[in-house]
């Protein structure tokens, strides 16, 4: 900064926006250089420093959240205070705990994510939820004397109000302040060869076969062409044999990594001190919301000095929400949240069993099934599992099982490891355990385990190769063997590029605690909050009413007069929604609930009909009611259909007629009009009242069209729950099975031959299974093979992945 510091703008060629950041850095009195840090312009009203400010909002946590201040703690905060102070970040830490704090004060929930909940003092001022001390969080995994980048706070919110947030972020620091950032979306190999095959004019199923001989890439290793073709020899084959697919893949491998489209980050907003148009070029989001957006993405934000801040919506956070409501709206309980006891019985015994639908981060088979094995008894067992169940740690997770339920087997390569890994048993579970073996073991200070972390996560060989060396003689000089270095070295492998930080797993770990507490404590409600918080995913509403009947909560069709918005609780039962309703639109379903508040129930189809006057009553939503069972208590749904345009004239002539009517002394008039009667006609059947419910619920309520079979299905002794469980071990990977069930969805593909086959999902009435009908079958079968049919099929268990399917080898109607 310095070095400008004589010199016009324009004479040493800084641009204006550079400028503007050094200006902003000397009202802000912060030490930086040129092209670091501005900070949004966070106002101080009491005439103190930043760093002043931040001191006293630190201080009042204590009080806040009831903590004793021990010489410990003390010595901590003043720690994290000072390097914080001389980093000249206070101003970031003070936004960010006024963000949390209004978050706080209007009931919506938030956790952090990442490294930051390793810092006390961010604890105390409110930004995060944990107690490093109590969990053993490092602060120097956040921030660090030696650490060039900025701190980093990922704020998660309740999905449903993370748009407030951002409306508070733009009353308080100006609407030409604060954009959401924009983020480019470039050609993947996959997508690079569609779209290739799809501009030169071939058809769709070309571009569709090529594509998919492409493998998925992993996590932070992105799958390209040229690999592709390395590990693909039927794609390889292709390439030189067909002058297509050559022609295509050469065209694709040119426009690999090329930037596709613009779009809004998940997550990203900037806040700045001055009007946004000083910093970074605008525009409005592609989408048309009216919502402006960066044409920087968050890499050039930072390089033009400007601090990206984490505004992603979790929505769990608003299922914990709308749940913590409910029971206050039933039982006049106040659950806090952030303090539900951490050792509550129900909840390990519900993860203990399994019972894991609907939970943050602990739910999925895999997951279940590792919990039913570990039987769970603290949180850190619950910390352990967030951070283990992902590819490479996963490893360690039976080996981590083992050693809780038989604790001779713990042991640690050296004596000082236990420091470090006495809560895991003595296994590497988190990334922070590496950085330890690096300080503890190989003498490394924080700014080389900080970079000895980026190596091992970025995985570029030649500083790998630097820092095994490195560290190997760190080890050595440090009282161990080269035997011992490369032994531990090893253990590293499975967490490049995939291991957790702790402190991130302790802040998840508490939310999936949380999420399990309620369903254990109030499954009704919670469960209604989650049906809620998915209404409009048709496919995992069914898997949530399906765990509802596994755990004997009744699940009821919409109501007129009971139904809300939102699914409900009535009498320890869930009832439906009207805004899950296809069809349905929300402001049609808030008439009718802001009717019956006032007036009270309707009592019969003339009185809604009577009472309802709002415009879009109109046939399609009238038939979104009386087709998903709404009207029930009064009269059969055919008989309303038969009567609806009838029905919807009556209530248009009614509307028109108090319009129109006029009082001899100038004031509207109602006038009753004549109760409005029904015609004769024939009921709906069963097997239509099932269809229309699938259409507009997407699943059966009244019914199910496997009823007419149930006592067959009943008898037999395999379904499709004992094929999954398989408690006796007598249905693996080949053996035959038979069974009934009805299609839920069909997918059908090309293979390279051109032949068609199918992936079906088959549901009986304990469960569902993917079954796959192979070209020959399909061909023979291809009209029942069809969502809504009834079949019965013989076949054999395929095991992938640990998850079991079945191959059809033959299939026919029931």
């Amino acid at each position: 900064m310095q070095v400008f510091k004589d010199l016009p703008a324009d004479e040493a060629g800084i641009p204006e926006a550079v400028e503007n950041t050094m200006k902003i850095a000397d009202m802000c009195n912060l030490e930086l250089e040129l092209g670091k840090w501005v900070f949004p312009d966070f106002k101080v009203d009491d005439g103190k420093t930043y760093d002043e400010k931040l001191r006293e909002l630190t201080y009042n946590g204590f009080k806040r959240l009831q903590i004793k201040e021990t010489p410990e703690i003390k010595e901590r905060i003043e720690y994290e205070l000072k390097i914080i102070k001389d980093k000249g970040y206070a101003p970031y830490f003070l936004v960010v705990g006024d963000l949390l704090r209004y978050a706080r004060e209007h009931g919506i929930l938030t956790t952090i994510r990442g490294s930051v909940a390793g810092s006390m003092a961010t604890y105390l001022l409110g930004i995060t939820n944990v107690d490093p001390i109590e969990y053993k969080l490092p602060f120097e995994r956040f921030l660090n004397p030696y650490r060039p980048s900025p701190p980093d706070i990922d704020m998660d919110f309740a999905d449903n109000r993370r748009d407030e947030m951002i409306e508070y972020v733009k009353k308080k620091y100006g609407e030409d302040k604060v954009a959401q950032i924009g983020t480019f979306g470039t050609m993947m190999a996959r997508g690079a060869v569609k779209d290739v095959a799809r501009a030169l004019g071939y058809p769709y199923t070309v571009g569709d076969r090529l594509s998919k001989m492409i493998p998925m890439g992993s996590q932070g290793m992105p799958m390209t062409i040229d690999h592709a073709m390395e590990i693909v020899p039927e794609l390889a084959a292709a390439y030189k044999a067909e002058k297509d697919t050559k022609k295509i893949i050469d065209l694709a491998k040119k426009l690999e990594g090329c930037v596709r489209h613009i779009s809004v980050h998940a997550a990203g907003v900037v806040i700045s001190p001055l009007p946004l148009v000083e910093y970074v070029p605008l525009q409005c989001d592609p989408k048309g919301d009216n919502k402006i957006i960066t044409q920087y993405d968050m890499y050039n934000i930072e390089e033009a000095g400007l601090l990206k801040f984490d505004f992603l919506g979790i929505r769990n956070l608003a299922i914990l929400a709308d749940a913590v409501s409910l029971v206050k709206r039933f039982y006049n309980i106040d659950i806090d949240i952030e303090n539900v006891p951490l050792d509550d019985k129900k909840t390990f015994e519900l993860l203990a069993s399994g019972q894991t639908e609907g939970l943050f981060q602990l739910n999925g088979s895999g997951m279940t099934r590792y919990l039913k094995e570990l039987q769970p008894t603290s949180i850190h067992d619950i910390n352990a599992m967030v951070a283990l169940y992902r590819p490479g740690p996963m490893e360690s997770i039976p080996e981590y099982i083992k050693r809780k339920h038989n604790p001779r087997l713990v042991k640690y390569l050296d004596p000082r490891m236990k420091k470090f890994l006495g809560e895991s048993y003595g296994l590497m579970v988190y990334q922070d355990d590496l950085l330890f073996c690096a300080i503890e073991l190989a003498g490394y200070n924080w700014e080389e385990a900080d970079k000895f972390r980026k190596a091992v996560g970025k995985k570029i060989p030649a500083e790998m190769a630097a820092q095994r060396e490195k560290f190997t003689k760190g080890i050595i000089s440090n009282g161990q063997t080269p035997e011992f270095a490369e032994n531990l070295w090893k253990l590293f492998e499975p967490f490049q590029a995939y291991g957790f930080n702790k402190a991130h797993a302790a802040s998840y770990g508490k939310v999936a605690y949380q999420t399990a507490y309620m369903k254990a404590n109030y499954p009704v409600e919670y469960m209604a909050a989650i049906l809620t918080a998915e209404s409009g995913d048709v496919e995992k509403i069914a898997e949530i009413i399906n765990e509802c009947k596994n755990m004997n909560i009744p699940v009821l069709p919409p109501n007129i007069n009971e139904s809300y918005g939102g699914f409900t609780v009535v009498e320890g039962k869930i009832r439906f929604g009207f805004y899950t309703i296809k069809n349905l639109g929300t402001d049609i379903a808030d008439s009718i609930i802001a009717e019956r508040k006032t007036g009270g129930k309707f009592k019969s189809i003339s009185d809604f009909l009577d009472r309802i006057k709002h415009k879009n009553l109109n046939k399609k939503s009238m038939e979104a009611l009386i087709k998903s069972g709404c009207m029930d208590e009064w009269t059969d749904r055919g008989a309303l259909l038969f009567n609806l345009e009838t029905m919807l004239a009556y209530n248009h002539e009614g509307n028109k007629q108090n319009q129109n009517q006029i009082s001899l002394f100038g004031g509207k008039m109602e006038i009753k009009a004549p109760e409005f009667k029904l015609q004769n006609s024939s009921p709906a059947t069963q097997p239509e009242k099932l269809l229309w419910e699938k259409e507009l619920l997407g699943l059966y309520i009244s019914g199910h069209p496997l009823d007419r079979i149930r006592e067959k299905l009943l008898k037999r002794d395999i379904n499709i729950r004992k094929i999954k469980e398989d408690k006796e071990n007598r249905l693996g990977s080949g053996m035959p099975v038979t069974i009934a069930g009805i299609i839920e969805t069909a997918r059908q593909v090309i293979t390279k031959n051109n032949e068609r086959m199918a992936f079906l999902k088959i549901a009986d009435l304990t469960d569902s299974i993917e079954a796959v009908a192979f070209p020959s079958i399909f061909k023979e079968s291809i009209d029942i093979l069809v969502p809504e049919k009834c079949i019965a099929l013989s076949g054999k268990i395929s095991l992938r992945n640990g998850e079991k399917s079945i191959i059809i080898e033959a299939v026919k109607e029931v």
